[in-house]
């Protein structure tokens, strides 16, 4: 017998792919040209998609992402993480990669210096960090495409990045300021490693470098976001699925290598993280109250369903279950890549209920959702004929028309009034009390408010966070659902000079317009079930209280009633800003 080896393993492996030999030709053709090049130029249409989307939003970044802004400042400064000097510190980010980009950028004069071409760069400087992370999103894709279907590779980008630039809630978030458009490259990344990982032959492609850097991306994604951390389980769930035999003490090892590039680092951060801060999660998780999970709680992947459009999720599932049928490389990408997807569903499953609109959290989920679509339904149009194309065709164009008419008054709704911004924070807020603090002669005061972020870049005075966010022991009284240790710090022992709330805040922190009068709080203007308020006690000259009245009202009225949270806010947001009314 004359038959060798690796004949007898290609012959057991016939959808492993063989060598084929090189062939050199002295000059490339338009069609080598066009095939070389398709890839990048897929992942550049796909990117210019999605920013095009994006730019439907102006200049609008959510106040969140300015409470991360403000501690950029505080650490570019050598002040340490803090939210306003002199303020002891507290963990009030959940995000310390996206971070240190900020105070990265601000240290290299890109950010929260001034404006380009009009556009302040506390807008353009995340923005630009999120396009090129949503380009890089949709290379790590084709880089997965390439190792199934290498000659559609630019289909399945194109495929992903349209699915992408019609969902709202991936564009919006990514775009936001927030640290979204990296968590959603993390887990890109993860599903492409893996999945070439796996083409390759499961632990025999998983070598040294590459388990290295599925280790590294997984670490990432947990800097990223605190539930970030289930991707670090993707590589060795992966490793299980195609985990041989005879290739038990190479999956050990590599199981090895994987848990000390995760390990050392992250334990390093959580031992600095309570020597700093003395918890060993955000002071964010804290104050949200985030409970044991239950598993009721994965019912809420239903929502996602319900927004990404049944049809197109159907849709999805029939070509990656018909692909899944079929022995061969494909099946083994797309079981790597729904094993990341399934993590992030898990993930958000259990989150708290976030109250913002286009669930924030979901980001990672439809990068990994997008990939899988477009690899199944590329996949099937290799095999199918010219009939099964074309039922491909009706059925993912009839879905995807579908899904976008169910969610387009809804996504309409909030490009037209999206989630509370940082422009508005900073002048309703963060200028305004500024100049009640002026007008009252409070030299030295304190704000009680819940929204944070536009305040805390503009504000002169010192700032007590209602929400708990940056407040340990408001954020441990809302964990424990003592509301009356809450209401006794803020109006028996900080007795701050000012004060604000209004809609759920008055009754998930029990400042009520009447508590708040027995504390010897008066209105300086009121909205709805709150407003602004003055400690009567802290003004010599009660006159002055009338005197701010009288200038509060009309110009806040018209501040609320129009305003604008596309629209931007200046070149510059900087402490003492008095407001421009």
């Amino acid at each position: 017998m004359n038959t060798t080896v690796p004949a007898l393993l290609d012959q057991r492996r016939p959808d492993r792919p063989r060598p084929v030999p090189a062939v050199h030709a002295p000059h490339a053709g338009p069609a080598s040209r066009l095939r070389r090049w398709a890839d990048p130029a897929a992942v550049l249409a796909a990117t210019a998609l999605i920013a095009v989307r994006a730019a439907g939003l102006g200049r609008w970044i959510v106040d969140d992402a300015a409470v991360t802004f403000a501690y950029a400042r505080s650490v570019d400064e050598g002040l340490g993480p803090v939210q306003l000097p002199g303020a002891s510190p507290v963990e009030g980010y959940s995000n310390p990669s996206w971070l240190v980009l900020m105070a990265v950028g601000r240290r290299l004069g890109l950010f929260d210096h001034g404006a380009f071409l009009g556009v302040s760069d506390l807008v353009l400087y995340p923005k630009a960090l999120a396009l090129l992370c949503t380009a890089g999103t949709l290379a790590c894709i084709a880089w997965a495409a390439r190792a199934v279907a290498p000659g559609r590779a630019w289909a399945v980008t194109l495929l992903a990045g349209a699915a992408l630039a019609t969902n709202l809630s991936y564009v919006a978030w990514s775009f936001s300021g927030l640290e979204n458009p990296l968590y959603g490259l993390t887990a890109a990344g993860t599903g492409a490693v893996l999945v070439r990982a796996a083409v390759r032959g499961g632990p025999g492609g998983l070598t040294a470098p590459r388990t290295a850097v599925a280790a590294a991306i997984a670490l990432l994604a947990a800097l990223t976001r605190p539930d970030g951390a289930v991707l670090v389980a993707a590589h060795p769930l992966v490793l299980a699925l195609f985990v041989r035999r005879r290739d038990l003490v190479r999956s050990v090892r590599a199981l090895a290598l994987h848990a000390g590039v995760v390990a050392v680092p992250y334990g390093a951060f959580l031992l600095w993280r309570h020597a700093v801060f003395g918890l060993w999660v955000p002071n964010t998780a804290v104050a949200k109250a985030q409970r044991t999970p239950e598993p009721a709680q994965l019912a809420r992947t239903g929502d996602l369903l319900t927004y990404a459009g049944w049809a197109f999720a159907l849709m999805g599932a029939l070509c990656a279950g018909v692909v899944l049928a079929r022995p061969g490389s494909a099946r083994r990408a797309l079981v790597a890549l729904l094993v990341p997807l399934l993590l992030s569903l898990l993930a958000y499953g259990v989150l708290g209920r976030d109250w913002m609109a286009l669930y924030r959290f979901a980001t990672p989920v439809w990068v990994l959702a997008a990939a899988v679509a477009a690899l199944s339904a590329t996949v099937l149009w290799e095999r199918e004929g010219a009939r099964g194309r074309v039922v491909l065709v009706m059925g993912l164009t009839g879905a995807l028309v579908l899904a976008h008419t169910g969610r387009a008054e809804r996504e309409a709704s909030f490009e037209a009034h999206p989630t509370l911004s940082m422009c508005f924070v900073a002048e309703r807020y963060g200028q305004v009390f500024n100049t009640y603090a002026e007008r009252l002669g409070l030299r030295h005061a304190t704000v009680a408010l819940p929204d944070l972020g536009g305040t805390l870049l503009t504000t002169r005075l010192r700032v007590l966070d209602l929400a708990g966010l940056t407040d340990r022991r408001i954020a441990d009284a809302y964990a424990s659902g003592d509301l009356r240790a809450l209401r006794d710090r803020v109006l028996r022992v900080e007795r701050p000079e000012l004060l604000h709330v209004h809609a759920v805040w008055v009754d998930k922190a029990g400042l009520t317009v009447a508590r708040l009068a027995d504390a010897g709080y008066v209105p300086l203007y009121r909205q709805h079930n709150g407003g602004d308020f003055v400690r009567a006690d802290a003004v010599h000259d009660p006159a002055r209280i009338a005197a701010v009245r009288a200038w509060a009202t009309p110009r806040l009225d018209r501040l609320i009633a129009d305003q604008d949270h596309t629209g931007g806010c200046g070149a510059t947001l900087t402490p003492g800003q008095g407001a421009a009314l």
